[in-house]
């Protein structure tokens, strides 16, 4: 067995990478990985020197979901708090990116299989390797979708879209995937870690604060009205225009110059 861990965080340039490191396994979950993962998320979460952060994984996979040995030598033994224990530590994960004020975007590699499709699904940006593949395989292994995935699929491809692909439980590939939604764009392999980059670093050049507030925005969007949707853009928008990022971003329009958001920080 590997002594390596099996979740590797790195930061540069604003830029936090939580790398899904077990490549042997397509960085299937296993033991306490989850938790791992939702450990590097958070902290992620809390450093200053972090801006956007990136999730992938390590070698040919992003991430197969559960390991399919482990959850059957659980379930063998009967062990259902165990079981139960994964699916809490998965919803930590998805809860970690969705509720952090920054830009987290899915650097997906190869196979998105089970909880890894929800865990790339649970990103605010998705970019895929022209070999990727996604899929909710859960009923393969007769289980049902978790890690979000009710929540978030039929959001981004519509309920009826939503039905086939959790019902059939097929992958499929990168370029299909992208049509309906699922990701925002599709590189040649070679070029995903480049262009993920880019985008992270163009991100990171962005003012914090109204990404911040956009990005809440669209999570709550779905379950409010109009009208609340406006309260929440007002509130929003007061803030920002209370903040230094306001300022040099004003001041540099009318100066015809670039904006330097975050300089104070």
């Amino acid at each position: 067995m590997s002594s390596e861990p099996h979740v590797i965080s790195e930061v540069s340039g604003g830029v936090g990478t939580v790398t899904l490191n077990r490549p042997e396994k397509m960085n299937a979950f296993f033991g306490s990985m989850r938790d791992e993962i939702a450990d590097a998320l958070e902290e992620m979460a809390e450093r200053e020197d972090v801006r956007v952060v990136i999730v992938t994984g390590r070698g040919r996979a992003f991430c197969t979901g559960a390991d399919v040995g482990y959850m059957a030598d659980l379930l063998d033994r009967e062990a259902y708090d165990e079981a139960n224990a994964l699916v809490t530590a998965g919803r930590r994960v998805i809860g970690a990116i969705t509720s952090m004020p920054k830009p987290v975007i899915g650097s997906v590699n190869g196979p998105a299989a089970g909880g890894g499709a929800n865990l790339a699904l649970a990103c605010d940006l998705r970019i895929a390797s022209d070999r990727a593949s996604i899929g909710q395989t859960f009923n393969r292994i007769g289980l049902h979708p978790d890690w979000g995935g009710t929540w978030l699929l039929p959001r981004l491809v519509g309920r009826a879209r939503a039905a086939e692909l959790f019902f059939f439980g097929e992958m499929i590939g990168a370029e299909d995937a992208a049509r309906i939604g699922l990701f925002n764009r599709v590189v040649p392999h070679d070029e995903l870690a480049a262009t993920t980059r880019d985008w992270a670093e163009r991100l990171v050049a962005k003012p914090a604060l109204p990404l911040a507030l956009a990005k809440r925005a669209i999570r709550i969007s779905d379950g409010s009205s109009l009208e609340e949707m406006l309260d929440y853009e007002a509130d929003a928008q007061d803030s920002c225009f209370r903040s230094d990022d306001a300022m040099e971003g004003t001041r540099a329009f009318v100066e015809k110059r670039a904006p330097n958001f975050g300089a104070g920080r």
